[in-house]
């Protein structure tokens, strides 16, 4: 799987299977951490955050934030699979968070997947917490 997510920039992948504690039910859910580069424009870094979110239709509940890591926006997608497509017609959520690099030529796609879409706010915390660990600093050096 990661080797065709490559494809598209994608250096990270996490499967997670959990249940469900919220609201009494203990079904199973799955959901699909990613982490991708992209090339950008060289641009400022907020310039970046925003730009990215409003080029691509279909960005909602868009956040913008100023972490000590940078700035960064957090979006969500619904996405439905082509009617042809022979997959099941589960209307997927992908919560990313885009957190442009401080050498201002790319930036960084965090995206939880899942189509558990009625979870989008626990979603979204977990997006939050993890974008809070962020650093682009070598840890080798800070260690130093």
């Amino acid at each position: 799987m990661l080797g065709a997510l490559r494809e598209f920039g994608t250096v990270h992948c996490s499967v997670g299977l959990h249940r469900d504690d919220v609201g009494g039910g203990a079904r199973p859910l799955l959901s699909l951490f990613t982490i991708t580069w992209r090339d950008t424009a060289t641009a400022p870094r907020a310039a970046t955050a925003a730009r990215v979110v409003t080029e691509s239709a279909g960005h909602r509940h868009i956040e913008y934030l100023e972490l000590s890591c940078g700035p960064l926006t957090i979006s969500e997608v619904l996405r439905r699979p082509a009617s042809d497509s022979g997959l099941p017609q589960l209307p997927l959520l992908q919560v990313h968070a885009h957190l442009p690099h401080p050498d201002c030529k790319r930036l960084v796609v965090l995206t939880i997947s899942s189509t558990a879409v009625a979870r989008r706010e626990e979603y979204r915390a977990l997006l939050r917490g993890i974008v809070e660990t962020v650093r682009f600093e070598d840890p080798m050096r800070v260690a130093a």
